[in-house]
């Protein structure tokens, strides 16, 4: 089994890929800082599963960066890795692309056991964060944006477009970056304020910082 590893801290790339080389049938091929070099590994490096931190620098949301690389490598397993145990991010992880969403804290056999599921096919949560709804996710009795407060009813590209507005960017900018037009982006930008009941960029930013799609 195949695996790359996403994670700003290097110390954290280290002890995983020690404990993952210590299975006999798991190997670390790649390492990567931020979303952009996980992107790049994965094309490189073809691997069967993504472990990747849920934020990561410079700003780029663990979420958006996993929506992108399942959207070019649908057959690369992801597996989230952090430290929030939010339901509605459980939620976006697998609106995402992702598998599994699992926290920076368990024990090792408990990441063992959530790489070898996510490679198998199969979507997991962390048990400590296992509730009725979460259960419910999992045996496709509910779908993602059936879940959760306003930001679960984001879709995927609001999603991806969200933390970009916030960062800055303008439209034309960010239908460079996703490949659509700016009549899209438009459309898209009016449907998160209204979702998300804002009424201007400064409270869209203070929103995404909150949710931690973006860092400053």
């Amino acid at each position: 089994m195949k695996i790359v590893i996403a994670d700003d801290h290097a110390v954290v790339r280290t002890g995983f890929s020690m404990l993952i080389n210590y299975q006999k049938d798991m190997e670390v091929i790649g390492t990567a800082a931020d979303g952009r070099q996980a992107f790049d590994k994965v094309k490189a490096l073809e691997p069967d599963v993504l472990l990747m931190d849920l934020s990561m620098p410079p700003g780029e949301s663990g979420l958006f960066a996993a929506s992108r690389i399942n959207d070019a490598f649908p057959e690369v397993k992801i597996l989230i890795l952090t430290m929030y145990d939010d339901e509605e991010y459980i939620v976006h992880t697998f609106k995402s692309g992702a598998k599994g969403y699992i926290l920076k804290n368990s024990p090792d056999d408990e990441l063992i056991r959530a790489i070898r599921k996510v490679h198998g096919g199969d979507r997991y949560v962390d048990p400590v964060l296992m509730d009725e709804n979460i259960e419910r996710l999992l045996n496709n009795e509910v779908m993602p944006e059936q879940l959760g407060e306003p930001f679960s009813v984001l879709t995927r590209r609001e999603l991806e477009i969200l933390p970009l507005i916030a960062k800055g960017y303008g439209n034309k900018d960010i239908a460079e970056m996703l490949f659509v037009s700016v009549k899209t982006v438009e459309a898209h930008k009016s449907r998160i304020m209204e979702k998300l009941e804002l009424s201007n960029r400064p409270e869209l930013v203070e929103y995404a910082m909150k949710k931690k799609l973006i860092d400053f």
